[in-house]
């Protein structure tokens, strides 16, 4: 994906951080069962990046920072995922197999 500026894809990144905290009603569990990832794969992503980069992120860091919350609390207010919500996210769980997402 480099034939994307780092300057225009930190602009998106910031954007899709900003969608993801105003739309709390989205749930994680939702967002892997259509797309494969959630905020907490988000947030792994950015925590593994920063290492990567020289400036490590723990994953409460990275966490609080695609939240804008303590996770505690967002996961609190989140109702519990249904036995088909489960099976979707397991679905698309094993169609991410080796594309570089993963499961949070």
């Amino acid at each position: 994906m480099n034939e994307i500026d780092d300057e225009v894809a930190a602009a998106a990144f910031r954007r899709l951080v900003a969608h993801l905290r105003h739309r709390q009603d989205a749930q994680n569990i939702d967002l892997m069962g259509l797309a494969g990832f959630c905020r907490n794969c988000l947030a792994d992503w950015v925590a593994e990046a920063s290492a990567e980069l020289g400036r490590p992120l723990g994953r409460d860091e990275a966490r609080r920072a695609i939240y804008g919350m303590d996770y505690g609390a967002w996961k609190a207010a989140q109702p519990e995922a249904t036995p088909e919500q489960i099976a979707r996210m397991e679905e698309s769980i094993a169609r991410n197999a080796g594309a570089g997402g993963g499961e949070s």
